[in-house]
C-alpha cells in the first residue's frame, strides 16, 4: 500500500474542489443569496451523489481488471487523453468568476439537498471524471481493487466536502475577496490547469 498515492489524490483533488466550477460556484451563490445552511444543504446533496458513481466505477472497472489488464490499460490512457483535454478546455475558458446571486429562488434545504444530489448523479461529466481520475491511483498489489476504490471515494467525498463545505461557510469573504482581487480567477484557472496535466502524466508513467 503506497501512501503517497493517496496524499497525491488527496491533494489533487482538494486543488480541482477549490477551482471554480459549476458546482462550488452553485454552493457559493445559494450561501451568498440565502444563507449559509441553504448552501450547506447544498453540498450534503452533491457529496451524496458521489455514492452513486463511486460504486458504479468500483464494480465495473474492477470486473474490467480482472477480466483483461490491456483493457484495463486502455482506460487509463484515454482517461490520461480525457484530462489533458479538460486542461485544454480550462485554458481556452474565461478566467473570470461570475457570482450573480440576484434572484436566485429560494427553495427548502430538503429540495437542495434533492437537486444537489442529482445534478451530482445525472451528470455524464461525472462520470466520465471519476472513470479518469481514479483508475491511476491504485494504491495497492493486493486490497480489492472494490475495496480501494470505494476508499478513494471516500476521501474523494471528505476532501470535497470540506472544501465546499469551507466555501458555503465563508461565503461572504470569498466573494469580497473575488472583488478586490481580479487575478484570484486566473490564479486558480492556472493552478487547475497545472493539475490536470499533473495528474495525466501521473496516469500515463
Amino acid at each position: 500500500m503506497s501512501l503517497d498515492i493517496l496524499i497525491s489524490f488527496a491533494l489533487a483533488t482538494s486543488v480541482l474542489a477549490i477551482s471554480p466550477g459549476p458546482d462550488n460556484i452553485y454552493v457559493l451563490v445559494q450561501s451568498i443569496s440565502n444563507g449559509k445552511s441553504y448552501g450547506m444543504a447544498t453540498v450534503c446533496g452533491l457529496i451524496t451523489g458521489c455514492i452513486v458513481h463511486t460504486t458504479l466505477l468500483a464494480f465495473g472497472v474492477s470486473a474490467i481488471i480482472r477480466a483483461n489488464e490491456n483493457l484495463f490499460f486502455t482506460i487509463k490512457f484515454l482517461g490520461a487523453c480525457y484530462l489533458l483535454y479538460l486542461a485544454y478546455k480550462v485554458f481556452k475558458s474565461d478566467a473570470s468568476i461570475s457570482l450573480k446571486a440576484e434572484n436566485v429562488p429560494k427553495k427548502s434545504l430538503k429540495q437542495l439537498f434533492v437537486q444537489g444530489f442529482f445534478m451530482n448523479v445525472l451528470n455524464p461529466k461525472v462520470t466520465i471524471f471519476f472513470l479518469a481520475f481514479f483508475p491511476g491511483f491504485l494504491f495497492s498489489e493486493t486490497m480489492s481493487t472494490v475495496i480501494q476504490f470505494y476508499i478513494l471515494g471516500g476521501i474523494f467525498m471528505l476532501v470535497s466536502f470540506l472544501v465546499f463545505s469551507s466555501i458555503a461557510l465563508l461565503a461572504g469573504q470569498i466573494k469580497s475577496y473575488t472583488l478586490n482581487h481580479n487575478n484570484s480567477g486566473l490564479i486558480l484557472k492556472w493552478l487547475q490547469i497545472v493539475v490536470f496535466i499533473g495528474i495525466a502524466v501521473f496516469i500515463l508513467t
